[in-house]
C-alpha cells in the first residue's frame, strides 16, 4: 500500500519480505495468507489501537486496502 511513511523504504521492504518469505516458507496459499495476515492485523489493532480509535483506523486502513489494489 503505497504512502508516505515514517520508515525508512530498506526497514520496510526487508520486514515485508521477511513476511512473505514466511509464506513462501510454509507454502501457505492465498487463503491461508489472507487469514493469517486478517489475524495480525486484528491483532495489532487489538494490541496497539486504542478501542475508541479502532473502527476508524480499521475503515481507514481497508479504504487504503481496496485503494492500492484498483491501482
Amino acid at each position: 500500500m503505497p504512502q508516505q511513511s515514517r520508515y525508512q523504504n530498506a526497514d520496510f521492504e526487508a520486514l515485508m519480505n521477511k513476511v512473505i518469505q514466511t509464506l513462501d516458507d510454509n507454502q501457505a496459499d492465498r487463503d491461508l495468507s489472507l487469514m493469517v495476515l486478517g489475524n495480525v492485523i486484528t491483532h495489532i489493532f487489538q494490541t496497539q489501537v486504542k478501542p475508541a480509535d479502532r473502527a476508524a483506523m480499521a475503515e481507514k486502513f481497508a479504504g487504503v486496502l481496496v485503494k492500492s489494489i484498483k491501482q
